[in-house]
């Protein structure tokens, strides 16, 4: 634990929040897809959101719920004081990185460029900064200024066609879609404590970020830590298995892990299968996008999952190791099956047949 990152999480939660709804066009902001993913990168130690909070009241008790420290700016009648929350939480951090030293990563959430100058000094003091940010309200400055920067809009968990799609149908129809949609995630949170199948996506899904994040070997004990974070209720008892370590080799055994030996004796090295099953998946979408497109034709993303799913009623992107169906496409893409490009005419993915050699 002495080698893991200690996370810093600053929130500029009006910043954060409005862009969501002006630029999202679908659900309101969710914190948990940015915890999901800090919990890959490190341990987050101290969490803080600025904020008139009279404004957000159903944003506070999820904040609250996910431990987050809520610091308030009240504005006064008739006067902005949007200025007063960026300077107290600038000065918060600059305070913080120099009375603890063991904070090694600083996680600044805001598109605006006003906290460029201080994402600088925060790296003058050796300190690693990430970025979050919605795309279309985040201040082009920003992004460069920070060792690494996420969207909001891209984190896994967030799902992104969906809000584009319904933008050009009539007012009405999006909201009893919305109503139903949004508690959807819920039992995916709730379920894994009865369903294995849920679990093995969880277990692909946290080994696939910590891979990606990292680039380095994914140790069994690292793997239980990241999946304590994002849930610190998981122990794989619920699940029906004595320690972590028979539950690692039941995946193994139905291919969803692979272990090898670690460091350190009884602490295996995790990983996910290169073979198998992703090359056959992404094989099933080439030839599906292929029979819907025909010679050099291209599909929309939106609807090709229910393609997938005649051809093949098994599919499932998350026991792959992806969160979303995009997720998935893009990985195709990045393997060469498909060719996969952003059309504003029709606003949403096309996907080619990539041409076999």
């Amino acid at each position: 634990m002495d080698q893991e990152d200690r996370i810093a999480l600053f929130l500029d939660y009006e910043n954060l929040a409005l862009g969501v709804r002006d630029h999202g066009g679908g659900p309101p902001f969710d914190f948990r897809p940015i915890a999901d993913a800090l919990a890959e990168r490190g341990r987050v130690v101290v969490r803080r959101a600025y904020a008139d909070w009279s404004f957000f009241d159903e944003d506070r008790r999820m904040l609250t719920r996910s431990h987050v420290e809520l610091i308030e700016i009240p504005q006064r009648m008739g006067a902005s004081r949007k200025n007063a929350a960026d300077i107290k939480m600038a000065v918060d951090a600059i305070e913080l990185a120099f009375e603890r030293d063991y904070i090694s990563t600083f996680v600044i959430c805001t598109g605006d460029s006003d906290f460029t100058p201080l994402v600088h000094k925060l790296r003058e003091l050796n300190k690693r900064v990430i970025g979050v940010g919605v795309e279309k309200s985040t201040s082009a400055l920003l992004p460069p200024a920070c060792d690494e920067f996420l969207y909001y809009d891209r984190l896994e968990g967030v799902e992104i066609p969906a809000p584009r799609t319904r933008r050009g149908r009539p007012a009405r129809a999006p909201e009893p879609q919305r109503v139903e949609q949004e508690p959807e995630p819920q039992p995916e949170i709730e379920e894994p404590a009865r369903d294995v199948d849920t679990l093995a996506a969880l277990v692909a899904q946290t080994v696939a970020g910590l891979q990606g994040s990292s680039g380095g070997e994914v140790t069994a004990s690292r793997l239980k830590r990241t999946l304590l974070r994002k849930d610190p209720t998981f122990s794989e008892s619920d699940y029906g298995f004595r320690t972590f370590g028979e539950l690692l080799r039941h995946l193994a055994d139905r291919n969803v892990v692979e272990l090898a030996e670690g460091p350190a004796k009884g602490d295996p090295e995790v990983s996910l299968p290169e073979q198998g099953d992703r090359e056959t998946a992404f094989g099933l979408l080439r030839s599906v996008v292929a029979e819907l497109a025909g010679a050099g034709g291209s599909v929309p993303l939106s609807g090709l999952k229910t393609q997938l799913l005649r051809a093949r009623p098994d599919f499932s992107e998350k026991k792959l190791g992806y969160r979303s169906f995009l997720q998935y496409c893009r990985a195709a893409a990045t393997a060469g099956a498909v060719d996969l490009r952003w059309s504003p005419e029709v606003d949403d993915y096309l996907l080619t047949a990539a041409r076999p050699e």
